[in-house]
């Protein structure tokens, strides 16, 4: 072959090269980036939301500790179907949850804004779940919303902002749907049914003082759960039998409620008016325990990803736990400490912490704690050191544990400290709850 011939075929070749790369090079940056996930994303929507549900807990009349376990429960699952398809290798919880239809789901291939979308999607369900709100918290609801949209809408361009708050919105309004079927729906307005008469008898829970109210909730019990199949899951098994014989091991556990509180240390003092945890003074112990988290998100400075998971994850077992719980308690209709000393030991004993409108066993502070306690257990870790700051605009001290089951294990011994739980109910609380928070984590939330 004649040399010049030879020169220009590689020439050609040459020229072909570089025009394949440069083809290459052009379809890549034709090609649309594919939208940061979600854990490109600090936590700080996610926080800031639930903070405003503690808030709004505490401020919302009959906001009592199941109904708001309930909110929390149904507030984590929005935030983390919002933002679950930006988390990758994770799935929604569409078909393990009970009836959770299919949702919708964003548009392929279009970009969303993670944390516009779970902005958008918990202002939606919040608004109906406190649409009772005193009115100056309905508008911190917008106000929190606004915030974030102002914030947003500074460096997002226009239709990734409205898609993605339109995507939101729909998220929202879905599992709203969805919790109208749960049984629980509007359960402020329905504390105390009329149509509910206890049964009486020895050992029967009787109203207790100072208020005397009627039984609050009797019927939460068969609400539809999250991660639990049936009610008769982690059943905490029957309370000791009642007697009022001085040797039973019914009348001794009554007259160790009556000798601690009796006696109470400042040490034992302090730590059931830490956990009391009053409905209307307080954002409830299930409240306390989304406290714990969204104190340990921002000390870890989580991303949106992990706080969605967690929501979710902690929301559930505080609402399974009150459900299990609930369904106990009437099952049980198990008189109360303060009744039994009273009408056995000494007419004139009082419980320093009041004792709630409800039956004895189990309790409901130990059952969530500990199912609380197991989550976040198996999310951070058993020997995760941490100091509670939950009561620190209340006045009360802040307190430092080595684990989440020694902060559970102290809520729960609270409840005998302050006279209004006997030691069995609070042991298997705890068991109960442990098994309801086991349950939780055995959701797949990855693929």
């Amino acid at each position: 072959m004649p040399m010049a011939n030879r020169r220009n075929r590689h020439a050609r070749r040459g020229l072909a090269t570089v025009l394949l790369a440069l083809s290459v090079i052009v379809a890549g940056c034709g090609q649309p980036k594919p939208p940061p996930p979600a854990v490109d994303y600090d936590a700080s929507v996610a926080t800031a939301w639930f903070d405003l549900l503690l808030d709004l807990v505490q401020h919302t009349p009959g906001y009592t500790p199941p109904v708001a376990s309930r909110a929390f429960a149904y507030a984590g699952i929005t935030l983390y179907e919002a933002v679950a398809p930006g988390m990758p290798g994770y799935q929604s919880l569409v078909g393990q949850l009970s009836g959770l239809p299919p949702l919708p789901q964003p548009t392929p291939g279009e970009v969303y804004h993670w944390p516009t979308v779970a902005n958008s999607a918990l202002a939606t369900l919040v608004r109906k779940f406190f649409s009772h709100a005193p009115a100056e918290h309905l508008a911190a609801i917008n106000s929190l919303e606004d915030q974030f949209v102002y914030r947003f809408r500074q460096t997002l361009e226009p239709p990734v902002f409205s898609r993605s708050a339109g995507h939101g919105q729909l998220i929202g309004y879905a599992i709203y749907i969805w919790s109208t079927s749960d049984g629980g729906l509007d359960g402020e307005l329905r504390n105390f049914p009329t149509y509910y008469t206890p049964p009486s008898g020895p050992g029967k829970w009787t109203p207790t003082a100072p208020k005397y109210q009627s039984a609050m909730l009797p019927s939460w019990g068969g609400n539809r759960l999250f991660a639990l199949q049936s009610g008769s899951e982690c059943d905490p098994g029957a309370p000791l039998p009642y007697s009022e014989e001085p040797a039973s091991a019914f009348y001794q556990e009554a007259l160790e409620v009556y000798n601690t509180v009796t006696s109470l240390t400042p040490e034992q003092s302090a730590i059931a008016r830490f956990w009391a945890d009053d409905p209307g003074a307080t954002a409830t112990p299930p409240g306390h325990s989304i406290s714990i988290l969204s104190q340990v998100l921002k000390n870890r400075n989580a991303s949106l990803d992990v706080a969605a998971e967690a929501y979710a994850k902690v929301g559930m077992a505080v609402a399974d736990a009150f459900i299990g719980c609930w369904r106990a308690k009437y099952e049980h209709n198990l008189i109360r400490p303060i009744s039994y000393i009273q009408n056995v030991i000494d007419p004139n004993w009082t419980s320093p912490v009041t004792t709630p409108p409800f039956p004895e066993y189990t309790s409901g502070h130990s059952v969530q704690s500990a199912a609380a306690a197991q989550v976040m257990t198996d999310l951070f870790g058993e020997d995760f050191v941490f100091t509670d700051h939950t009561h620190d605009k209340h006045g009360l001290e802040p307190r430092t544990f080595h684990s989440f089951f020694d902060a559970a294990n102290e809520a729960a011994i609270s409840r005998l400290y302050g006279g209004i739980h006997f030691r069995t109910a609070i042991e298997k609380g705890l068991e109960q709850g442990k098994c309801i928070g086991q349950k939780v984590s055995a959701i797949r939330f990855k693929k």
